[in-house]
């Protein structure tokens, strides 16, 4: 075995471990002992899946694969984006202030841009994933840009930043098993999947899902304490 398929067979092992620990941890009691044991393996796996996918960049930019070098760091950029949310927040939940940091808002900047930069590579080469995909890292950016700049957050923002990562990290690995496992599968079956069901259906599923969970766990702001004004004791009326 050469090094490269070492790289892929660890890359898919790690994808098969990711999968199955997103749905126990999805499945868990929220906070309860197995959902934070099973969520740490899960994030552990996504860490060995991104270093082999920073591997693969790097082998298709020095191959002079430009597009496909570009478009799988793009990928490693959100997907590790969402990971070191999901991995911050419930960490920095009394410390807001450390947690919406500069580095939060570079971060950020970093999305909205390569984003742009994919698109601009898709427009040019008229390739439909590309203009279609970007939006992901540019509207991650965008939302969190105004949540670093808003001027109060809800008193549960750490679980609102937690399960919008999640969100995307459901994404990524649901992309990876649509995209590549189940592929081959279907293609050894003889079944033909659309192009791009595989890459957009994740998506719609996670905004779908964002909507029930944002309904299910709302901002939770400060309520303004009563005043505690004592009353003067009324005069007798003459």
């Amino acid at each position: 075995m050469t090094a490269y398929q070492m790289i892929v067979a660890t890359h898919i092992g790690a994808g098969v471990i990711a999968l199955l620990t997103f749905w126990t941890a999805a499945f868990a009691r929220k906070g309860g002992a197995l959902h934070r044991a099973v969520g740490k393996v899960y994030l552990s796996a996504m860490v060995v899946i991104l270093a082999t996918a920073v591997v693969t960049a790097i082998a298709a930019l020095a191959g002079g694969q430009l597009v496909s070098g570009v478009f799988l760091s793009y990928l490693v950029l959100i997907t590790a984006t969402a990971c070191w949310l999901a991995w911050r927040a419930p960490r920095l939940k009394r410390e807001p202030a450390r947690f919406y940091q500069r580095g939060f808002a570079a971060v950020a900047v970093l999305n909205v841009l390569s984003g742009l930069l994919v698109f601009a590579i898709g427009l040019q080469l008229g390739n439909v994933l590309l203009m279609g995909f970007c939006w992901v890292g540019v509207f991650t950016g965008l939302g969190m840009l105004h949540r670093w700049r808003a001027s109060e957050r809800p008193l549960n923002w750490w679980l609102r930043e937690h399960f919008i990562s999640m969100l995307g990290n459901g994404v990524a690995t649901h992309i990876a098993f649509f995209s590549i496992g189940l592929q081959r599968l279907a293609h050894k079956a003889g079944v033909a999947m659309p192009e791009y069901v595989a890459w957009f259906a994740p998506v719609v599923v996670a905004l779908v899902v964002g909507i029930w969970l944002d309904r299910r766990y709302p901002a939770k702001h400060r309520q303004p304490r009563a005043s505690k004004t004592v009353s003067a004791a009324v005069p007798a009326v003459s």
